[in-house]
C-alpha cells in the first residue's frame, strides 16, 4: 500500500510538472489581416461601420480590444518585418515602399524572429499565408526580364518556360523556413507572380503559362508573370484555412506547443470573392471580401475549440495597415460605411488611417473578457510579449523596439511605451509621444489627399483631435523641436527600448528632407 502511495505521488508530481510546462507555454496564433481598415471591424466602428464581422467581434468580446494599436507602416512588407522581429523596418534598407516582385530577403539571416524565439523554447512553428518579405530567387543574370517584363508579351514562349523551369525546380532559399518557421505554405504575394502555392522552400508545380488577362483587371491580380496552368484566385483563402486547420489539429494531437503566424491574403486585392460571399454585404465586393475574411477567422477559432486547445492558446488578431483607397472607399462612404472609422487617411498614409489598426488579444484564464485597453501599443511589441510569457530575456540585439504587452493584458493601466514610429509608404515618419503626434512633412506622406502644404510639418494632440484636423505645429514650435529631437534619438540609438545602443543597417533617411548644399 505504501509502495502504491509513493508511485501515485510520483505520477501526480510528473503530471503536475507537465501541466505547468503547458501552462507556461501557451500555443500562439497570430492572424494578420491584409489591408483591413480600423473601421472595417464592426466592434471598432459601431456607428459608421456597415460590414458584419461577427467572428472578429466575438473574439474581441472574449478578450482585450486595443483602441490605439499600430503597425510599423501604412503598407505591408515593412509592417510584416516589424511584427516578426520587434524592430522598426526603417532601420533596414527598406526606407520606403515594399519588397518588390521577386525581391531579396528583408530579414537578415541571423535576425531572431518570433518563430526563432518560439523554436528555441520547444515550439513547433508555422507560417501560413502571404510572406512578402523576399526570398533568394536567384534569377539568372541577363534573364530577369523573362520574369518581370510582360508589357508586350501575351503568351509564354519556350524561352520563358525553359528558364522558369530552371528556377522553380530548385529550392527557394531565404524564405520563411530559414527565418524561424518549421513549415510554410502560401502564395507569397497573391496578386504577384509566381502564381502558384509554395510549400516550405518549393513551388507546388512548375509555372508554365502567363496569368489569363481576365485575372489582371477589376481589382484582381496586378502584375503579370509565371503562373500554373489554369491557376485561379478564389481558392487561395479557403486553402490557407485548410492548411492552418491541419497544422493546428496535428500539433494539438501531439501535445506540442505551437506558434502559427497566419498572414492572410485578404481583404487585400485580388478581390477574389467566393460564390457564397458575393453580394452578402449589400455594399461592394471589398465589403463581401471582408465578410469572407471574417468567416475564415471564425474557422480558425473553431478548429482551436474542436482540437481542445482554445483555453491554452493566445490568439492575436491585427492587420498590416489600413484599408486601400482603390477598393472603393468613396463609394462605401456614400453608403454609410467608413473603412477608417473616425481616423484621417487610409492605407499608405502617415495619418492614423494608414497604421492604426484593429488589435485584439484573447487568452482564456489570463486576459479578462470584454476588456478595452486605450493604451498606445505597437505590433513590434509581440516578440517581447512572447519572451516575457516564456520567462526569457531578449538579447540587446533582438526586439530593439519591442515592449511587452503582458502588464496590459493582466489589467495594469500603466503605459508600456512612451513613443513609437510608424511610417508612410514614402517613408515619412509618424512619431508618437504620449498623445502627441508629429509628422515631419506636409500632407499624408502617402496616397491621402489634403493637408496644408504651406506648413512643412504637422503636430496633433490625439487626445482631443483623433481626426488630425488641427495642426498645432505653428503655434507650438517648442513641442515640434522636442518631437524632432525624440525622433533623432530613436534613430541614433538604434533602439527605443532600454539596453546597449545598436547600429541601424543603413543610414536612416531624415525628415524633413535636409537641404543639399550646392
Amino acid at each position: 500500500m505504501q509502495y502504491f502511495f509513493v508511485i501515485s505521488v510520483f505520477l501526480l508530481s510528473v503530471f503536475s510538472c507537465v501541466y505547468n510546462v503547458a501552462a507556461d507555454k501557451p500555443n500562439i496564433v497570430i492572424v494578420y489581416a491584409d489591408d483591413l481598415g480600423y473601421g472595417d471591424v464592426q466592434c471598432y466602428n459601431p456607428e459608421r461601420g456597415k460590414i458584419a464581422t461577427p467572428n472578429i467581434d466575438k473574439l474581441a468580446s472574449q478578450g482585450m480590444r486595443f483602441t490605439d494599436g499600430h503597425s510599423s507602416s501604412g503598407v505591408c512588407s515593412p509592417s510584416r518585418y516589424t511584427l516578426l522581429t520587434g524592430r522598426y523596418h526603417w532601420r533596414t534598407k527598406l526606407q520606403s515602399g515594399i519588397v518588390g516582385v521577386f525581391g531579396d530577403p528583408l530579414i537578415a539571416p541571423d535576425r531572431i524572429t518570433i518563430g526563432t524565439l518560439a523554436k528555441q523554447h520547444g515550439y513547433r512553428t508555422a507560417c501560413v499565408g502571404k510572406w512578402h518579405l523576399g526570398s533568394e530567387w536567384n534569377l539568372p543574370k541577363g534573364k530577369e526580364s523573362l520574369f518581370r517584363d510582360f508589357k508586350d508579351v501575351t503568351i509564354a514562349t519556350d524561352e520563358h518556360r525553359e528558364v522558369w523551369s530552371e528556377v522553380f525546380s530548385r529550392p527557394i532559399k531565404g524564405g520563411p523556413t530559414t527565418r524561424g518557421f518549421d513549415m510554410y505554405f502560401g502564395t507569397d504575394v497573391p496578386n504577384w507572380p509566381p502564381f502558384c502555392y509554395i510549400e516550405n522552400d518549393r513551388t507546388i508545380g512548375i509555372p508554365s503559362d502567363l496569368l489569363p488577362a481576365n485575372l489582371l483587371r477589376d481589382k484582381l491580380a496586378s502584375v503579370q508573370g509565371p503562373a500554373l496552368k489554369n491557376w485561379t484566385l478564389e481558392p487561395i483563402l479557403p486553402t490557407l484555412g485548410d492548411r492552418a486547420s491541419k497544422f493546428i489539429d496535428e500539433a494539438a494531437k501531439e501535445h506540442i506547443p505551437f506558434l502559427l503566424y497566419m498572414p492572410l491574403t485578404a481583404p487585400h486585392t485580388p478581390l477574389s470573392v467566393n460564390k457564397d460571399w458575393k453580394g452578402k454585404s449589400g455594399l461592394n465586393l471589398y465589403a463581401d471580401f471582408v465578410m469572407e475574411t471574417d468567416a475564415l477567422v471564425g474557422r480558425v477559432l473553431d478548429v482551436l475549440n474542436k482540437s481542445g486547445v482554445a483555453d491554452d492558446t493566445l490568439v492575436i488578431f491585427t492587420a498590416d495597415n489600413g484599408c486601400a483607397p482603390y477598393i472603393g472607399i468613396p463609394e462605401l462612404e456614400q453608403m454609410g460605411h467608413f473603412p477608417s472609422g473616425p481616423l484621417r487617411g487610409a492605407k499608405a498614409d502617415a495619418w492614423e488611417g494608414g497604421h492604426r489598426v484593429p488589435f485584439i488579444v484573447r487568452w482564456p484564464t489570463k486576459v479578462q473578457s470584454r476588456t478595452i485597453c486605450n493604451q498606445h501599443v505597437h505590433q513590434a511589441d509581440i516578440i517581447a510579449t512572447i519572451a516575457e510569457i516564456l520567462g526569457t530575456k531578449l538579447p540587446d540585439n533582438v526586439g530593439e523596439d519591442s515592449f511587452s504587452l503582458l502588464p496590459l493584458l493582466q489589467g495594469n493601466e500603466t503605459p508600456i511605451r512612451e513613443s513609437s514610429v510608424s511610417a508612410s509608404i514614402q517613408g515619412t515618419p509618424s512619431v508618437r509621444s504620449g498623445f502627441w503626434k508629429y509628422i515631419p512633412a506636409p500632407g499624408s506622406g502617402g496616397w491621402g489627399k489634403g493637408g496644408d502644404q504651406s506648413q512643412p510639418v504637422q503636430l496633433y494632440n490625439l487626445a482631443d483631435d483623433l481626426g488630425e484636423a488641427k495642426n498645432l505645429a505653428a503655434a507650438m514650435p517648442k513641442k515640434v523641436a522636442e518631437m524632432q529631437a525624440l525622433l533623432e534619438k530613436l534613430i541614433t540609438d538604434g533602439r527605443s527600448t532600454p539596453g546597449a545602443l545598436q547600429r541601424n543597417d543603413v543610414e536612416v533617411k531624415r525628415y524633413p528632407a535636409r537641404a543639399v548644399a550646392k
